[in-house]
């Protein structure tokens, strides 16, 4: 099934007319993935408050020598909006698939925030099929210091969820979204209304918020278990960029990722909070391609 993917609102590129989209199945559902380009493949992984549409600036330009792989996470944007398998070592299994499907073997990945998340998963699932690894400002559960973050005030959404929470929400996902956007950024300016807008109305769909909150975020106690056993394996050997932006993790996320893998070389994002791929995406493009390569 072949679907429109070039809607985008002013402040959210549109997706190149080389891209196409379709809705493949992965269990219990279907995941929104785009794909576009040929030659060696790169997976483009979100985090929760985007889509895959975040990804555009850097997918415009990988896409003149690689194949570019971005999916929507399960229950987010596009995709559809199954009750359960939001385990990130599910969502790893289910991405495996989806490149099977696809006739892709290996992949460099990049992601951000809660795709970070799915990314461990799969990197340590499938590590003879993860070249590369770029992540980029989030840690991950149960390794390293995630405890920490469990007491992070700026953290306390991750524990926010129920009807009851949802019933708050319901109506007011730009009130929620711009909390994330405004204390999580170095200037909530940098961060355009009709960005704002865009993600807002895709997280409005009926049950986006309801599978982020009790879907990708009830999952990361379980997260934290599967992700120390998946460890016991040994740490990831492949090589890894971590990205931190200067007003957020900075150069503390290779630390953090160190603990899961030997091979980790850190890269700061000057003037930028959380949001890299909005706020400097200039800087995050090159530091990715040059790790990438061609």
């Amino acid at each position: 099934m072949t679907v429109d993917s070039s809607k985008a609102h002013g402040g959210v590129k549109p997706w190149p007319a080389s891209f196409r989209a379709e809705q493949m199945p992965v269990a219990d559902g279907t995941q929104y993935v785009r794909i576009g380009g040929s030659g060696p493949a790169v997976v483009l992984l979100h985090g929760f408050g985007d889509t895959g549409d975040m990804w555009v600036p850097l997918a415009e330009v990988m896409v003149r020598d690689h194949t570019v792989v971005v999916p929507d996470l399960r229950g987010m944007g596009l995709s559809s909006h199954p009750e359960g398998g939001y385990r990130k070592v599910e969502q790893a299994r289910d991405l495996a698939g989806i490149l099977d499907r696809l006739g892709v073997k290996d992949v460099v990945l990049v992601t951000h925030d809660i795709g970070n998340m799915v990314g461990y998963a799969f990197a340590a699932q499938y590590p003879a099929r993860t070249t590369k690894w770029v992540v980029m400002d989030a840690p991950l559960p149960g390794i390293g210091h995630w405890d920490d973050q469990l007491k992070n005030p700026k953290t306390w959404h991750f524990n926010f969820r129920g009807p009851d929470v949802e019933r708050l929400v319901a109506g007011r996902e730009r009130i929620l979204l711009d909390r994330f956007y405004n204390e999580l950024s170095a200037n909530p300016a940098g961060i355009d209304e009709q960005t704002r807008n865009h993600y807002a109305e895709l997280y409005a769909r009926p049950l986006a918020i309801h599978n982020a909150f009790g879907g990708q975020f009830a999952a990361f106690a379980e997260d934290a278990l599967d992700n120390q056993k998946l460890l016991e394996q040994g740490k990831l050997t492949m090589p890894v960029l971590a990205i931190g932006g200067d007003h957020s993790y900075g150069a503390k996320l290779a630390s953090e990722v160190g603990f899961a893998a030997v091979d980790v070389r850190a890269a700061v994002i000057k003037d930028s909070g959380h949001w890299i791929m909005e706020e400097q995406p200039a800087q995050a493009i090159a530091l990715i391609t040059a790790f990438v390569g061609k």
